[in-house]
């Protein structure tokens, strides 16, 4: 027979319960973060992107016109349409010439020229098709001795620059990401011989930057941790 005053007789079942609840509230935020995240950036994307192009809709052309609300998403149609239609215009011989008389219109104006060769440059860097990627994750040394950072093998050295070393071994670019944002970095010219390249993907090297380590690639299944004979090896 207990008392109120008496010690829980079961201590470990309370904390027992608490901790099971305590690890399915965040298994459950686990699982509902990475969706409610995704659906709000794409429903904000999408909400900006209509705001911005639906105003320059004309009218006629609007559903608000028709059913009385204009549809969320109908502006980023109406842009993948607009973008598609330019894109096929600029690869023909007219679309060439139109955009050669706009650039050399826009080169003699001081400022806007700046602004429009560093957009121009991003644009192309992000989001030209072509076969310019990183090479091969690596592994070098930096910023001294000691100290191991990962880092995406671009291209051999070229041109001035390998010729202004003479060093006599053949240089690489390697680009060294910082974490978590991977778009900014620095670029380092390093013989060969102080690369070490890995087997893990182009892709499963920027996830182990950007989570900081946290999210380690594993050869057998990118998408879990290690296996204990993979992390001794």
């Amino acid at each position: 027979m207990t008392t109120p005053f008496d010690e829980n007789p079961h201590p470990h079942r309370k904390h027992g319960r608490f901790a099971g609840l305590r690890a399915s509230f965040l298994t459950g935020i686990v699982v509902i973060a990475p969706v409610a995240m995704t659906i709000w950036l794409v429903w904000t994307l999408m909400g900006w992107v209509d705001g911005f192009v639906l105003p320059l809709v004309p009218e006629t052309f609007q559903p608000e016109k028709y059913i009385g609300n204009n549809l969320p998403g109908v502006g980023v149609v109406i842009f993948l349409i607009f973008t598609i239609l330019v894109g096929w215009i600029a690869k023909g011989l007219i679309g060439r010439s139109l955009i050669n008389f706009a650039e050399s219109l826009v080169e003699r104006m001081p400022v806007v020229r700046s602004i429009y060769s560093g957009v121009k440059q991003i644009a192309e860097t992000v989001f030209a098709q072509s076969d310019r990627n990183f090479e091969k994750a690596c592994l070098i040394e930096y910023p001294r001795k000691g100290i191991w950072v990962v880092g995406f093998i671009s291209t051999h050295a070229k041109g001035e620059i390998a010729a202004s070393t003479r060093t006599g071994e053949e240089l690489m670019g390697v680009f060294v990401p910082t974490t978590p944002n991977p778009t900014s970095g620095f670029l380092l010219l390093l013989p060969r011989a102080d690369i070490i390249e890995l087997d893990m993907s182009i892709e499963e090297a920027a996830k182990l930057v950007i989570s900081a380590g946290l999210v380690y690639p594993n050869s057998k299944d990118p998408t879990k941790p290690p296996e204990t004979g993979d992390a001794s090896e």
